[in-house]
C-alpha cells in the first residue's frame, strides 16, 4: 500500500513538472484571437473612412449648384486672404445638409461667392478623382 502511494505521489511530481513545460494552447488561441479583433476592427475603420468620403463626393456630386451671380469688381481684403480648410470643411458639410449658401455664409463667416468658390473647388477636385 505504502508503494502505491510512493509510487502515485511521484507521479503527480512528474506530471506537475510536464505541465510547466507544456506549450499553453489557450494562451496562444486567446492571442491569435486579440489579433483577428485588432485587424477586424482596423479594416472597419478603414471602411467607415472610405464610405464616409464616397458619400461626401455622391452629396457634393449630385446636387446642383446655384447659378452663379456676376462676380463683384472690387475685391476686399477678406476676400483675398485664403480660406482655411477647417472652414472649408464646414461650408462643405453645410452644403451636404442642404442648407442655402446665405445660411452657409452666415454660419462660416464668409461672403456667398467665398462659400460658393469653396464649393466650387470641391466639385472640381471629385471630377478630378
Amino acid at each position: 500500500m505504502e508503494t502505491l502511494i510512493i509510487l502515485l505521489f511521484s507521479l503527480a511530481i512528474i506530471l506537475l513538472i510536464i505541465s510547466f513545460f507544456s506549450k499553453d494552447k489557450v494562451a496562444k488561441l486567446e492571442e491569435d484571437l486579440e489579433q483577428m479583433t485588432l485587424t477586424y476592427m482596423q479594416d472597419m475603420y478603414q471602411l467607415k473612412k472610405k464610405v464616409k468620403i464616397i458619400e461626401e463626393e455622391f452629396v457634393i456630386g449630385d446636387d446642383p449648384l446655384p447659378a452663379l451671380k456676376a462676380p463683384q469688381p472690387t475685391a476686399t481684403f477678406r476676400d483675398s486672404e485664403p480660406i482655411h480648410e477647417i472652414i472649408k470643411s464646414q461650408v462643405l458639410s453645410l452644403y451636404g445638409q442642404g442648407l442655402s449658401l446665405a445660411q452657409i455664409a452666415k454660419q462660416s463667416s464668409l461672403t456667398e461667392e467665398q462659400t460658393l468658390s469653396v464649393i466650387e473647388q470641391q466639385r472640381m477636385r471629385g471630377n478630378e478623382q
